[in-house]
């Protein structure tokens, strides 16, 4: 699989031109596979950083973009979802070469990505911008959305193109100037977008691209300039960015971790459960922040549970992400694999039972691979059960009754995700409201980037997807006037 034929990947995209990186220093994206470099792309530093919030500020300040009406801005977007459209076999191809996705399902998340932005352009034309309101303080009142202003658009490295397309696709509806900066690790994909931006004629400015490390990433978010940063990454992380902005009163949209809990209610049985743990746990290589990583199984029926699940994740097939064959890939990067490990011996020290995986295929003798993994006899106040391990690694905890599954699930910093294992929608539906996540699917993780996605607690703020995504992308405005004008435009 060859890597994409970017047209300047040596130069960052500012201002409408594609322009030498300050530093002159380059990324090498190597790939978790062969652990071989596969590209190089500009570094942007801090000077950089300044530059395309400079070039975005412009753009939003003085150019056309935030006054166009909003047609003209779907029709815009219309022509770089057309652009995109055409070249997802690349999107497709650069995931899987950075992060080592499952060729098998690249297609389908360069797809969704590209949907992120056809679901603007849809929204776009029934969006009310500007409504006509009802006020005893004037004879003609109205509540306008604006646009908020430049926004940083940080994005991580496990979905880069689906999720770099889910803020810029409410960035650029609502009119907003766009900082790019996509994971060192996965920016082709980011590269690909600017390139579609500019044959689709978007206005210079509109969209910046700066791929970079952390030092630059957070000169960006201080800059006083960005009116607000969407980040998708890790708390700790968020955290970071959280204080910056409020520290300014800038806006922000934090889509953090997660240690989502599956409840298994007891008309599920254990090998249902096996099958729809195993293959969510091993999807993306458990590298998703929505992920199923604690499962919480009545006490009774724990080793059955236990057992089933096991069976199941040894059948799995772990190999290279083009293998036609293979049902998991590896881990994204080195510093990944070391982190899962680390966990995989906190887990066993802290008393968890290991009950299969923990280590490296012994088949695989290169790339950054690792074995479906199990951990049963878990406790809540394990390190394992607490913090988000980010890979295949599944705590099963087990619980006296329903009431005490729920309070083991919200036992946690975190609220992105969940799922109830039942085939009564009315349990489900019942227990889903007592669990306090953003996100809540029966039988398994379900995710629809069409409806708001985020979490409660230290999962994050805000929310994408749907039209309460673009709420965080506008600012609300009153005009009251003594009669109607001409045009409300």
């Amino acid at each position: 699989m060859s890597a994409p034929a970017l047209r300047h990947p040596d130069r960052l995209f500012i201002g409408g031109a594609w322009v030498e990186p300050h530093s002159g220093r380059q990324i090498e994206i190597v790939s978790p596979d062969t652990e071989q470099v596969v590209a190089r792309v500009a570094e942007a530093d801090e000077t950089d950083m300044d530059r395309a919030v400079a070039a975005a500020r412009k753009a939003f300040d003085e150019g056309p973009w935030q006054w166009l009406p909003p047609a003209e801005r779907v029709a815009a977007m219309a022509r770089l979802v057309e652009a995109l459209r055409r070249r997802e076999p690349e999107l497709a191809a650069a995931w899987t070469q950075q992060m080592g996705g499952m060729a098998s399902m690249a297609p389908y998340l360069a797809a969704r990505g590209t949907q992120n932005l056809q679901a603007a352009v849809d929204l776009g034309g029934t969006f009310p911008f500007i409504s006509r309101v009802e006020s005893d303080a004037a004879a003609a009142a109205y509540v306008v959305h604006e646009p908020v202003g430049v926004v940083a658009a940080i994005a991580p490295w496990n979905a880069p193109y689906m999720i770099m397309a889910a803020k810029v696709a409410p960035a650029l509806l609502a009119g907003c100037a766009i900082v790019m900066k996509p994971s060192p690790e996965t920016p082709l994909e980011a590269y690909i977008i600017a390139e579609c931006a500019e044959e689709a004629g978007l206005p210079a400015g509109v969209i910046n691209l700066v791929p970079a490390h952390r030092e630059a990433s957070d000169h960006l978010v201080c800059n006083p300039g960005v009116d607000k940063v969407s980040f998708t990454g890790s708390t700790l992380a968020g955290k970071r960015i959280g204080e910056v902005c409020g520290s300014r009163v800038a806006r922000c949209t934090l889509e953090l971790g997660g240690k989502s809990a599956a409840i298994i209610l007891d008309d599920f049985s254990a090998e249902e459960a096996a099958k729809v743990l195993s293959g969510a746990i091993t999807m993306l290589s458990g590298q998703v922040c929505a992920m199923l990583t604690r499962a919480i199984v009545p006490r009774r029926r724990h080793n059955e549970v236990a057992d089933a699940i096991a069976t199941a994740m040894q059948q799995i097939r772990v190999g290279h992400s083009d293998d036609a064959a293979a049902q998991m890939g590896p881990l994204a990067m080195q510093r990944q694999l070391a982190r899962v490990e680390s966990y995989v011996e906190k887990g066993q020290k802290e008393g968890a039972t290991l009950v299969t995986g923990g280590g490296h295929p012994t088949h695989l003798n290169r790339g950054y691979f690792f074995e479906p993994t199990l951990f049963a006899d878990v406790s809540n106040d394990m390190t394992i059960a607490r913090e988000e391990i980010f890979g295949p690694v599944l705590s099963l905890i087990p619980c006296d009754d329903v009431d005490d599954a729920i309070r083991i699930a919200n036992d946690s910093n975190y609220g992105l995700n969940g799922s109830v294992l039942t085939h009564d929608a009315d349990a489900a539906w019942r227990v889903s409201r007592r669990i306090r996540t953003g996100n809540v699917g029966q039988n398994g993780m379900r995710t629809d980037f069409m409806l708001p996605f985020g979490g409660y607690k230290q999962s994050g703020i805000g929310r994408e997807g749907g039209a309460q995504g673009l709420m965080h992308y506008l600012e609300t405005k009153t005009i009251m006037l003594d009669a109607a004008p001409a045009q409300t435009a």
